[in-house]
């Protein structure tokens, strides 16, 4: 039996998902409000959670909308239409039923040009984003203007959680005579430290090395950052909730917690979001409800801790050259694995390329199918990621290090071989391999610009799943995971967070 670690109650079904747009806007026919002899009996508090568009960010907002709306409180998910629709179909580890209880809402965007992934930008950044990011902070404020409007006049507070990226949502808030705001951050709070002070004594002490934000980023996306932080500055911005737990930063979180840009806020830390799908007898894991994927049926064939789970994330672009030597690297390594091998997001989840790039560069390794045949798995679309780290075959991951894919990794006692892209990821290799001790360093961001070879992968792998430093590596990261997941149990430091921000914001 499946067990998660976070409880799960169904609560009165939503309503039906609403397209918001310049048109006269229909009646919310939903749970937030009914209406006795001619009056409407308005409800304490409407939830409405504005993610960016990107998966990392859909998802851990989404995870946070399905543990509110597991508690009773009316929960609004607003995005633009591809990405709800993108969220929705990828989330797990939630009974599909679930998703019942929140109120999908798509905020229309007029077009926007969507140019493909291009491998050879000089940070790695995914900047063929950039032009629906600036559609989105351009133009989904007006629609998401409407609806807290309409929740507004119906009930007696309107709480808007908004990512970090997001923050026109707090402005929008700020109009509203009975909005609040909250602010979500998918990134380590560790990041805001480092970010603030690259020569804190917590970066001194454990040899952190911060990379400039310039080093990580495109231009555009710098200046983006620095137009949503902002918007985010505002007395109706009551705290800041972050997937983290003290197990993880609590003294990271302890200093951030004392930063004077917070003026007295709240910081709740209240990770890991994602479901913690344990189970205690067998090595078998799924998501109640739906389909099981063939990879997990192919993992229960294999012996406990023998597979290496390899992705980089729904951001990251490889060079063909890359491809091929990752793919030498796992054939000569004789190691079992799982590789997720498919490109990164387009702009909208519709625009999904019909033949994965990367996976055509593998075939200019001639062979590789037949030569890995029984010890690995090749996976050119959508892999269930919680699943295949929850399981009892699942050894290491080999990752971008986002903070999603990490607190995934971590909360289920993996370890990760660190291979960081862009953004916050080369950060989280450093907390990874140096703070937590739970990662092992593949390629260092220097070395971006070159094509690491099969050689110094192959090193790595046999390191972390042969050798007593991987051992060591394996042993710290199960044990994090142990103190992660006492965290989200009864009593515990991230469960007390959680339900002391439902408390609050039902007040």
């Amino acid at each position: 039996m499946r067990q998660c670690m976070w409880p799960l109650c169904m609560c009165t079904p939503g309503g039906p998902l609403l397209r918001i747009t310049d048109a006269q806007p229909r009646d919310l026919r939903s749970a937030s409000f009914c209406v006795h002899a001619n009056s409407i009996v308005m409800e304490s508090v409407a939830v409405v959670a504005v993610p960016f568009p990107a998966q990392g960010h859909l998802n851990q907002l989404l995870h946070l909308s399905l543990h509110l709306a597991s508690r009773g409180l009316p929960v609004h998910y607003a995005a633009p239409a591809p990405h709800v629709r993108q969220a929705r179909s990828r989330v797990h580890g939630w009974d599909p039923q679930a998703l019942a209880s929140v109120h999908f809402h798509d905020l229309d965007l007029p077009a926007y040009e969507q140019p493909p992934p291009d491998p050879t930008v000089p940070t790695s950044f995914p900047s063929h984003l950039m032009p629906m990011l600036d559609a989105f902070v351009s133009h989904a404020g007006a629609p998401l203007a409407r609806l807290l409007a309409r929740l507004s006049a119906r009930h007696r507070r309107v709480v808007v959680v908004y990512d970090r990226l997001s923050s026109f949502a707090a402005v929008e808030a700020a109009g509203l005579p009975n909005g609040e705001a909250f602010c979500v951050q998918c990134v380590s709070v560790s990041y805001n430290v480092a970010f603030k002070d690259a020569a804190h004594r917590l970066l001194r002490g454990h040899g952190l090395e911060f990379h400039p934000v310039d080093a990580c980023v495109s231009k555009e996306f710098e200046e983006y950052i620095a137009k949503t932080w902002q918007d985010g500055q505002g007395t109706t911005v009551r705290g800041l909730v972050v997937n983290t737990c003290r197990a993880l930063e609590g003294e990271f979180i302890d200093v951030e917690a004392h930063s004077p840009e917070y003026g007295g806020q709240r910081i709740f830390a209240v990770g890991p979001l994602n479901p913690l799908l344990l189970d205690a007898t067998t090595t078998t894991t799924t998501t109640p409800g739906l389909p099981r994927h063939e990879c997990l049926d192919w993992l229960d064939r294999q012996p406990p801790a023998s597979v290496l789970y390899v992705s980089f994330g729904t951001t990251s672009s490889l060079l063909a050259e890359q491809v091929a030597e990752i793919g030498a690297a796992l054939r000569d390594s004789k190691h079992r694995f799982i590789w997720v091998l498919r490109d990164a997001d387009r702009a909208s989840h519709d625009e999904e390329a019909t033949e994965s790039r990367h996976a055509r560069a593998l075939s200019s390794l001639p062979g590789f199918a037949r030569q890995t045949q029984g010890t690995g798995l090749v996976i050119t679309g959508w892999a269930p990621q919680l699943e295949i780290l929850a399981h009892g075959s699942t050894a290491a991951f080999m990752s971008h290090c986002g903070w999603n894919s990490t607190v995934e990794s971590l909360s289920h006692g993996k370890p990760i071989l660190a291979w960081p892209m862009h953004s916050d990821q080369p950060w989280d290799a450093e907390l990874l391999c140096k703070y937590l001790k739970a990662g092992l360093l593949v390629r260092p961001l220097e070395k971006r610009d070159t094509v690491v070879p099969a050689e110094a992968i192959r090193e790595v792998i046999e390191k972390a799943l042969v050798s007593d430093e991987g051992l060591q590596t394996r042993e710290r990261a199960k044990a994090l995971g142990e103190s992660i997941r006492a965290s989200v149990a009864d009593g515990g430091s991230s469960h007390k967070d959680l339900e002391e921000f439902i408390t609050y914001i039902a007040r």
